[in-house]
């Protein structure tokens, strides 16, 4: 061999620029994945937390109706138990009242009966004219007396025994019986307090829808408020000292007035009945 060898050259075949750009380009792609997913994971945790914000606030929607209809429903069964309670008790004033008018009917039936029979008997004895004519007029008395006591069984009593009128008619007829003093009266809201036979009322609300209202009464210069009170349901209070009562009924309320009577007790020796409209 020779001392002077040639060196071997050893040549290295370097890594093309392609590979470098690919890893380049899938290194980007890799980042801009992450940050998509980064994005997405972002945006439902969003909408997550909106959803369940949504969703509290309609629980919380539901629940506040939910106890307002319970509330709503407590009411009606309180109503309805009021109303039902009146009702037994128009019930049973009506079957005393069915009760009374076929006892007075059957008194004043077997009257009238008897009184037929003494004119059949004067006729059959040829009575003269006049006798007649006055049995007549005795049966004609009674039937009046009975059509009058039927009218009257017909209207409600309050506790206090008084009948309760519900109209001008029947007010009318009370006011003919002549044992108490009647005013009528219709009386606005915004009128104030307006004298009313020995009272002053003044109106201070009403629903028509519950046939209520509310009223202050001004006696004896004392000042008492009766609250949502019933269309034909009496109200008592004394004045002077009196130990019989005075009675205010409203038979009909609108949004802005109330019309009813006020009936005072006669005073001794009194043999005129006061009728008086609203203002007196």
């Amino acid at each position: 061999m020779s001392e002077f060898q040639e060196p071997i050259q050893q040549s290295t075949t370097g890594t093309p620029r392609w590979v470098g750009l690919a890893v380049a380009v899938l290194g980007g792609v890799s980042l801009l994945g992450l940050g998509v997913g980064w994005s997405a994971i972002n945006r439902a945790s969003s909408v997550e937390q909106a959803t369940q914000a949504s969703l509290k606030q309609q629980n919380d929607a539901l629940s506040q109706r939910l106890a307002k209809s319970e509330e709503i429903n407590q009411q009606l069964q309180s109503d309805l138990k009021v109303v039902t309670d009146k009702l037994n008790v128009t019930q049973a004033d009506l079957i005393a009242a069915r009760k009374q008018t076929r006892a007075v009917a059957a008194t004043y039936n077997k009257k009238l009966t008897g009184l037929q029979n003494d004119v059949n008997t004067q006729l059959a004895t040829k009575a003269n004219a006049d006798d007649v004519n006055k049995l007549n007029g005795d049966v004609t008395g009674v039937k009046t007396d009975l059509e009058s006591t039927k009218s009257n069984l017909q209207m409600a009593r309050s506790e206090m025994g008084t009948l309760i009128a519900r109209n001008h008619d029947e007010i009318e007829q009370l006011r003919r019986m002549g044992e108490r003093d009647y005013y009528e009266f219709t009386i606005s809201r915004k009128g104030g307090a307006q004298k009313v036979g020995i009272v002053q009322v003044q109106l201070k609300g009403t629903n028509t829808k519950k046939n209520q209202f509310t009223i202050n009464v001004l006696a004896d210069d004392k000042t008492f408020e009766k609250k949502n009170r019933s269309v034909n349901e009496p109200i008592f209070f004394y004045t002077g000292g009196s130990r019989a009562a005075v009675e205010l009924v409203v038979n009909k309320v609108t949004k802005t007035t109330a019309t009813g009577y006020l009936s005072v007790p006669k005073a001794p020796g009194s043999t005129s009945a006061a009728g008086s409209t609203s203002g007196q």
